[in-house]
């Protein structure tokens, strides 16, 4: 696949302008001809179908039935064939209401596409329907099954950057929660701590909302305001390297920006959540997105610059060549002229931050679980004592 031309600025006009609907179909019907997009889920359509005549049912199912019973009350308890007639329009209109929200899911979805498809263009990206179980390394990715991202807006050029919606799923059967989370994903140049930004504005009840919970212990606190727009986690012993990353002009930049959105620095990626669709047909959403992931890389030169220290090689403790007058090492090669530091990457012990149980929420669901299944039983137990006395 081609990569797309660079674009002057950016375009949101695809993703509002209006769409024709034969232009749209012929779209879908080349876009699963070459395979991009799957072919239509059959079953998925047949259990809407059903659904939908239920709900049908339900709400005209006792109409019909009392004018069915009327008819035949008038008529003495007899057949008459008028007693199909009402039972034949309740099929037909159940027949084009299914037809109807069938089409009309399918139809959204394709415009949805068509649009999304056209937008990335615009910009100089690419759109891909789905990837199943995409290999990124951040917290949100590697959780539960029927792992998905769909509508990815993808970049490449200069710089890697990936805009998703990613689904995956938790437990089983009547436990099974789907969660849903909005991404966007860049590359950075050089591997760095792990280092995650917990947005505070976007917490929880009990907490954050992030799906991992990370010890206290490895949370900093940095100056200015900065800890009441987010919390601050890294590695032990990495203090005062995230202090290096997190200079006060980095700190404006995702307090001024990204304040809304949750931040993880995980290997050589920057990744930015939210709980809400990040790839959208909502021109302000994406407007709010490219400016922050402009606004951050046009701050981050120095993050690839650094170096883990640790990795710097061990000294072995065989004596230095003393330079002669001229400046020139008694070497049988020829030394570079600039000091190297040590190689990109992270130490182990940086590569991961720690990660604790969820007491407090596990404390109250179990509580929840208590009163549920005892509370009956106690206020049952109570009603026999008041009776027994």
């Amino acid at each position: 696949m081609s990569t797309p031309a660079a674009s002057s600025a950016f375009d949101a006009r695809p993703l509002i302008e209006p769409a024709d609907r034969a232009t749209v179909r012929a779209y879908v019907r080349d876009l699963r001809a070459s395979g991009r997009a799957p072919a239509p889920n059959i079953a998925s359509r047949a259990v809407f179908a059903v659904l939908a005549v239920v709900a049908v049912l339900f709400v005209f199912g006792s109409t019909v039935i009392g004018v069915v019973g009327g008819m035949m009350t008038a008529s003495g308890g007899g057949f008459s064939p008028f007693l199909i007639a009402p039972i034949l329009v309740v099929v037909g209109v159940v027949a084009v209401l299914a037809t109807a929200l069938v089409r009309m899911f399918g139809a959204r979805t394709g415009e949805r596409w068509w649009r999304l498809d056209r937008f990335a263009r615009a910009n100089a990206m690419t759109w891909y329907p789905s990837v199943s179980n995409p290999p990124l390394p951040g917290m949100v990715f590697g959780i539960g099954h029927g792992r998905i991202a769909s509508d990815v807006v993808r970049g490449e050029r200069p710089r890697f950057v990936e805009f998703g919606n990613y689904v995956y799923r938790t437990g089983s059967g009547k436990n099974e929660s789907t969660h849903r989370w909005g991404y966007v994903a860049v590359k950075l140049s050089t591997p760095l701590p792990n280092i995650v930004l917990d947005a505070v504005g976007n917490n929880r009840l009990f907490g954050s909302n992030l799906p991992a919970a990370l010890e206290g212990s490895q949370r900093l606190s940095l100056e200015g305001d900065f800890d009441r727009f987010f919390t601050l986690y890294c590695p032990s012993g990495y203090e005062a390297d995230a202090l290096y990353l997190f200079t006060p002009d980095i700190m404006a930049r995702f307090v001024d920006h990204a304040a809304a959105l949750d931040v993880e620095i995980v290997d050589d990626w920057l990744f930015l959540y939210t709980p809400r669709e990040a790839s959208t047909l909502d021109p302000a959403t994406w407007a709010w997105l490219f400016s922050v992931v402009a606004a951050l890389l046009d701050k981050l030169a120095q993050w690839e610059r650094w170096r883990d220290e640790r990795l710097a090689a061990p000294a072995t403790g065989a004596a230095v060549p003393a330079r002669d007058a001229a400046g020139s090492a008694a070497l049988p090669f020829a030394a570079p002229a600039a000091s190297l530091g040590p190689p990109p990457g992270v130490a182990p012990e940086g590569r991961r931050l720690r990660r604790r149980v969820p007491w407090a929420a596990i404390i109250v669901i179990g509580a929840a679980l208590l009163l549920m299944l005892f509370g009956p039983l106690g206020v049952f137990a109570s009603i026999i004592e008041n009776l027994s006395n």
